[in-house]
């Protein structure tokens, strides 16, 4: 018995062979969907807390007071998110992007941020102790003022939060 699939299929089917499946279609064992999506989302007290959200987009999402401890976040998409008294604490947020994001009063806790691009974000009484941001892209003004409360050594790197910020 044979059949032929559609050039469509055939693309989508390709597609997910290099695990870039397209509207989460799984056509291929083996093969992964796309990232869950909470893009402009409210999820104000929400609890994500340990969970795997690897890659997942929170763009522009309101994530007051959420709670994302010991969660895997990398690569993950926080762009113009509201993460005003987020728990981000033991978070790994390696890759993440934080562009225009607001982290006002957030809990950055021991968490690895290592590579993420925060360029444009706001991190106005956030917590960093231990926290690592090795090879973050921080605008001067706010590396200065992180560079003023930075204390303690990220659990999981062992770097100092100072270094990490190139405290200088």
């Amino acid at each position: 018995m044979s059949f032929r699939l559609s050039p469509i299929v055939r693309f989508v089917a390709g597609v997910c062979l290099v695990g870039l499946c397209l509207f989460g279609l799984n056509l291929l064992p083996g093969t992964s969907a796309l990232a869950l999506e909470y893009n402009k989302e409210t999820l104000i007290e929400a609890n994500f807390s340990g969970q795997n959200l690897t890659d997942a987009s929170f763009t522009k999402a309101n994530l007051r007071r959420t709670d994302f401890s010991n969660a895997n976040l990398q690569g993950v998409s926080f762009f113009g998110a509201n993460l005003e008294d987020a728990n981000l604490s033991g978070a790994n947020l390696s890759s993440a992007t934080l562009d225009s994001a607001r982290l006002v009063d957030a809990n950055l806790t021991n968490a690895v941020l290592e590579g993420a691009f925060a360029f444009n974000a706001k991190f106005d009484r956030a917590r960093i102790t231990g926290a690592d941001f090795t090879g973050v892209l921080l605008r001067s003004d706010v590396q200065d003022a992180l560079c003023a409360i930075a204390d303690g050594t990220n659990p999981i790197t062992g770097r100092q939060t100072r270094d990490t910020l190139e405290c200088y």
